[in-house]
């Protein structure tokens, strides 16, 4: 066996054992290099010492009031500017509140309001007058017409 201390592979065997974690085989393996290894002897030993110390340790018992003098104190013991803000917290939440509404709406208001459609006005054209309109609708006709005679070979100004 590697010693622990030295390259750190079995580290966590030598804790286990000083806690008695290991399994019997590997303890004995670890007892064996303890018993020819002076530093992991007394790093054994020393970590012994600090287990023993912890189990042997009693808390001293909680008083009836231990809860309300913790949450006493912890309540007092606030930063001196939270102790100033603390009337205005409530009506800054409320004008926050009331701000965030009213950003809300003036969003609303502006994102859908309806736009009028407003014509392109073109520099240079005119109203157009219904008379205009059946002169080209009856010109249209005409070339119609026109085209059809000549696709069946009849003259335009042959009556029928």
């Amino acid at each position: 066996m590697n010693c622990p201390l030295q390259t750190r592979d079995n580290l966590q065997q030598l804790l286990d054992y000083c806690v008695r974690k290991l399994d019997p085989q590997t303890t004995v393996m670890v007892e064996r290099h303890i018993a020819i290894c002076p530093e992991c002897r007394e790093f054994a030993e020393q970590q012994r010492a600090v287990w023993e110390a912890l189990d042997s340790w009693e808390a001293a018992p909680v008083s009836q009031d231990f809860n309300r003098r913790l949450y006493a104190r912890i309540e007092n013991d606030v930063p001196w500017w939270q102790t100033l803000l603390r009337p205005l917290t409530l009506r800054w939440n409320v004008a926050a509140s009331v701000a965030g509404v009213f950003l809300m709406l003036t969003a609303g208001l502006l994102l859908n309001r309806p736009t009028a459609i407003v014509p392109p006005v073109s520099e240079g054209l005119t109203q157009v007058q219904p008379e205009q309109v059946e002169q080209a609708l009856d010109a249209m006709d005409m070339l119609a017409e026109f085209d059809s005679h000549v696709k069946t070979g009849k003259s335009p100004n042959a009556k029928m």
